[in-house]
């Protein structure tokens, strides 16, 4: 006899949305197998037309999503690098995915070896609400060229955005392939504990390490990029206003909230007022008005709003000097102008804090080794900034840090180059994708060693005799 109707059903029976999706993305990986170059470069075609038929409402969207964001940012921080991305994988991706020859041991010939790259299988994307596009599809495109299938979970900070990629990634691609996950903080929690293959996140070092213990449970290998206070060094002989200049675009870019954002300054002591009013000039010539300006972003939050004015005011409370460029009707549109903190104090949460805003604290230092050990107390970050115009003095800063990656005289710029690995290292995260990097992150390196006809290692063996004491003697020595 059948189940009653009304016979209640228990809910952990009944399987989620994501766990529906991955039971169907492993049941594809098993019949269907590694994707052959040409289904990957199909793939990628497909992602790259999504983008390009649909920029005005992913630009869009985005901007309803914050409030307010100006175009030429998401086209400039997130569209760009993911069309570069792709272009460069689909011209490098059938010379990656040739088996590599290596060479077999001298005791073990006549013999064969090689490295296939083959695909892990089903890879979780869980993206961040900052750059909704490029680190939600940025992950997807090295996912795809190593021939995975893929599950992405966008942030619900931006929920307009990840409705719209579900439904055009839907439109391209088969549930088997690639599908969106929509939800709040418990889908994501239940998210992370999935047993994918590999599970990708980008978002702050607390929630990382939640995110890593859920993944220890079916050890499933993580990529974390994470955040962190990443400086940026001004050395005096770098002109102080074009320093000042620079680094102003960086920092103000979408308001600030940007991963590998300059978090502080390190300037020299006497120069540290100077450096300030140069920033706040600058700022004003790239934003001439805070509200009703199209191209000056706006908080994400009323919490993130709230946070980063508190931050303010207690270094104001603290006594520094807090110089700003800002309007009677910014806080209307959830907009801080830009900020930047001299003399802050070393315990105030701008200065403890992953700032994540539009506010540049600067730190002082007498001279090039106490600003070195001023970067090397604090945790390794995520991107390391230097101006100065002495070849020397640069590479003494590099080799005498550590950091995910880093940018001379500029900000930001070396996280969109298709061509350099993207990633954190110690508590910024760990792992590094894009281009090439990014295909062998996420496929696996499968050794195998193939015996010619006449091979003799067989004879190698118990009970041991003579030719087993003359392999080891020719090949250890007397």
């Amino acid at each position: 006899m059948g189940a009653s109707s009304t016979s209640p059903i228990s809910l952990a029976a009944v399987p989620s949305e994501a766990e529906r999706i991955l039971a169907l993305q492993r049941a594809a990986v098993a019949e269907h197998g590694a994707p052959s170059l040409a289904e990957r470069i199909l793939a990628l075609d497909a992602l790259l037309g999504l983008i390009k038929k649909h920029r005005q409402s992913l630009v869009e969207t985005v901007s309803l999503d914050f409030g307010t964001r100006a175009a030429a940012e998401t086209e400039l921080g997130e569209l760009m690098p993911l069309v570069a991305g792709i272009k460069h994988v689909r011209r490098h991706l059938g010379r990656w995915m040739k088996p590599q020859r290596r060479r077999p041991g001298l005791a073990f010939r006549p013999a064969s070896a090689r490295v296939a790259y083959q695909p892990l299988g089903v890879v979780g994307v869980m993206a961040p609400w900052n750059y909704p596009l490029f680190l939600t599809l940025g992950p997807l495109i090295d996912a795809l060229a190593a021939g995975n299938r893929v599950m992405l979970k966008p942030s619900e900070l931006t929920p307009r955005t990840a409705a719209l990629l579900k439904n055009l990634l839907a439109e391209r691609f088969e549930e088997d392939q690639v599908a969106v996950v929509t939800g709040g903080p418990d889908v994501a929690a239940q998210f992370s504990t999935l047993d994918f293959d590999h599970l990708l996140f980008t978002g702050s070092s607390k929630v990382g390490r939640q995110v890593m213990a859920a993944a220890a449970a079916h050890l499933t290998p993580v990529t974390l990029e994470l955040g962190g206070k990443s400086p940026v060094l001004v050395c005096r002989d770098y002109p102080l206003k074009k320093a000042a200049r620079t680094i102003a675009i960086g920092k103000f870019f979408n308001a600030g909230q940007t991963c590998v954002a300059p978090d502080y300054a390190l300037v020299p002591t006497d120069l540290a007022d100077a450096f300030a009013d140069a920033v706040i000039e600058a700022a004003a010539e790239l934003y001439p008005a805070i509200a009703g300006n199209a191209d000056y972003t706006s908080i994400i939050s009323g919490r993130h709003y709230q946070r980063l004015s508190g931050m303010i005011e207690e270094a104001r409370g603290g006594g520094a000097r807090v110089v700003q460029h800002t309007d009677p009707g910014a806080a209307a549109e959830r907009k801080i102008g830009p900020t930047v903190l001299v003399r802050a104090r070393e315990d105030s949460a701008a200065l403890r804090e992953e700032i994540f805003g539009p506010i540049l604290p600067i730190v002082t230092y007498d001279d090039l080794d106490h600003a070195i050990r001023l970067i090397n107390a604090r945790p390794k970050p995520l991107a390391l900034y230097c101006f100065s115009t002495d070849s020397a003095k640069v590479e003494g800063v590099l080799q005498r840090t550590r950091s995910g990656g880093a940018t001379i005289n500029g900000t930001l710029l070396h996280v969109t180059q298709a061509d350099l690995p993207f990633g954190g290292v110690g508590e910024s995260g760990m792992g590094a994708y894009h281009g090439r990097e990014g295909f062998l992150r996420l496929s696996h390196a499968r050794a195998t060693l193939e015996l010619g006809r006449f091979n003799m290692s067989d004879r190698i063996a118990a009970p041991y005799g003579k030719l087993t004491r003359a392999v080891t003697r020719l090949l250890l020595g007397k």
